[in-house]
C-alpha cells in the first residue's frame, strides 16, 4: 500500500471551509527561501522546481523504505512592508512577499538522504540552482485552519474567518517574524481553474484566555 500524508494525517490536510483548531507537531521538510512576486519571479519558478526535484528524486531513490505519494507544496508567507497591516488586507506590491516554500518528507528522510538527492538532481539539471534548499524539522504548534476555496487574491474572507474564530475560542492570531501565514495547495493553478482553487489556510495562535478551550 502507498503512503498518503493527505489520507494518514487528515487534519492537517482535511480541513473543511469552516475553521477549525490544531496542533501541528515536528515535521520534516525540504525549504527554501526566498523573496517576490510568485507569479513573475525566476527565483520562485527555480525554487519550486528544485523542490520537487530534490522531493521526487528521494521517492524514487528509496522505494525499498518507503512507497508514498510527495505531499503537496506548502508557503509560509510575509511581506516586506512595515505599513502592511494584514487581517486579510490584499497586498498592492507583490514583489514584496517574502516567501518560504516547503514539501514535507517522511520521517526516513535525514541529512545524508537529502544530501545524496541533491548532489543527483544538481548533476541531472546543473542549470538549476538546488544550492538554496536546506532541510528542516520544526513543529507549528497550535493554529486555527479552514479550507479557501477560490483564487488566492480573494483569501481575505477565510483569514477574517479564522481570526473570528480563534476569538471566539479564547485565542488571538501569532504571527510574527518566525510564525507566519501559512498556505498548503491542494491544486495544481496550472491545471485548475481559479475559482476552484483549494487552499488551506493555517494561521498561529495563542491563548487570550486564562483557561483556553481545548483544540476542536
Amino acid at each position: 500500500m502507498i503512503f498518503d500524508f493527505k489520507k494518514y494525517d487528515k487534519d492537517f490536510y482535511d480541513p473543511k471551509t469552516s475553521p477549525s483548531i490544531v496542533d501541528v507537531p515536528k515535521m520534516t521538510f525540504i525549504v527554501i527561501d526566498g523573496k517576490g512576486d510568485p507569479n513573475s519571479s525566476a527565483e520562485y519558478a527555480s525554487a519550486i522546481e528544485a523542490l520537487y526535484g530534490i522531493s521526487y528524486t528521494i521517492k524514487m531513490s528509496n522505494k525499498d523504505v518507503l512507497e508514498y505519494v510527495v505531499p503537496p507544496l506548502e508557503g509560509f508567507w510575509s511581506v516586506d512592508d512595515k505599513s502592511f497591516k494584514g487581517g486579510g488586507a490584499p497586498i498592492a506590491d507583490k514583489g514584496k512577499f517574502i516567501w518560504s516554500m516547503i514539501i514535507r518528507q517522511p520521517d526516513f528522510v535525514e541529512t545524508s538522504v537529502f544530501d545524496a538527492a541533491r548532489r543527483a538532481l544538481a548533476k541531472k539539471k546543473p542549470g538549476l540552482d538546488t544550492s538554496r534548499a536546506r532541510l528542516d524539522t520544526f513543529a507549528e504548534g497550535l493554529c486555527a485552519q479552514a479550507l479557501h476555496l477560490g483564487p488566492y487574491d480573494d483569501e481575505g474572507a477565510t483569514i477574517a474567518a479564522l481570526e473570528k474564530f480563534a476569538l471566539e475560542k479564547g485565542y488571538e492570531i501569532d504571527i510574527n517574524e518566525t510564525r507566519r501565514h501559512h498556505e498548503i495547495y491542494l491544486s495544481d493553478p496550472r491545471k485548475t481553474a481559479p475559482e476552484k482553487l483549494k487552499t488551506i489556510i493555517r494561521h498561529p495562535i495563542k491563548a487570550i484566555l486564562s483557561k483556553p478551550l481545548l483544540p476542536s
